[in-house]
């Protein structure tokens, strides 16, 4: 059996500035990694609440289509607010046979809709004023005017109104309460035309 002897002669001390600067440096390191864990969790931490958030709250999409041209086009993302009120004029999105559709608010429960062969819209007897439709149809219907809006249920029109299928055809119909995700607010891209949504 070897025995390791250690010679004190030759064994070389550091001095006390090694030794301090040692001390410093591993300090530095147990501070660096646990800052470096703290920004992990905080990271994550927002991450969570952010999906949370936009999950519960403020859900985010992007246009496909032409439906609501031209105050959205295709490709479009939008933040949209989860709210249990809605007035006409106002653009929602909705759920109809797992797609996520956009339209806009014509008129709501009780409410008496008339659309003449022109494409002029009346809503309980008065011309809807419309700015963002650019060219006013008639679309595609197969329902009698005027009609009434059922109860917990919403008329619904795209802006492109000779394109856009909606509660004009039975095949939407009007849009249950409870098929309404919520209001879009906010274009948010492309960049250029962030802009909140009326």
């Amino acid at each position: 059996m070897t025995e390791h002897h250690l010679d004190l002669r030759t064994a070389k001390i550091p001095s006390e500035e090694a030794v301090i600067a040692e001390r410093e440096r591993l300090q530095y390191q147990r501070r660096y990694l646990q800052t470096l864990r703290t920004t992990i969790y905080a990271l994550i931490i927002v991450a969570a609440v952010s999906v949370l958030l936009a999950t519960l709250f403020l859900p985010m999409l992007q246009v496909a289509g032409t439906s609501m041209e031209p105050t959205l086009s295709d490709g479009d993302i939008i933040l949209l607010v989860k709210t249990g009120k809605f007035e006409t004029g106002d653009l929602i999105g909705f759920y109809y046979q797992n797609k996520l559709l956009l339209k806009r608010v014509i008129g709501g429960p009780g409410d008496y809709i008339d659309i003449d062969e022109d494409g002029n819209v009346t809503v309980n007897g008065e011309l809807f004023d419309e700015p963002y439709v650019t060219e006013k149809s008639l679309g595609e219907t197969d329902i009698t005017y005027p009609y009434q809006v059922p109860e917990n249920r919403y008329f619904v029109m795209g802006d492109n109104r000779t394109t856009s299928i909606d509660s004009r055809s039975s095949v939407i119909g009007c849009i249950e309460v409870d098929q309404i995700v919520g209001k879009v607010i906010l274009r948010v891209w492309p960049l250029k035309q962030i802009s909140l949504i009326s």
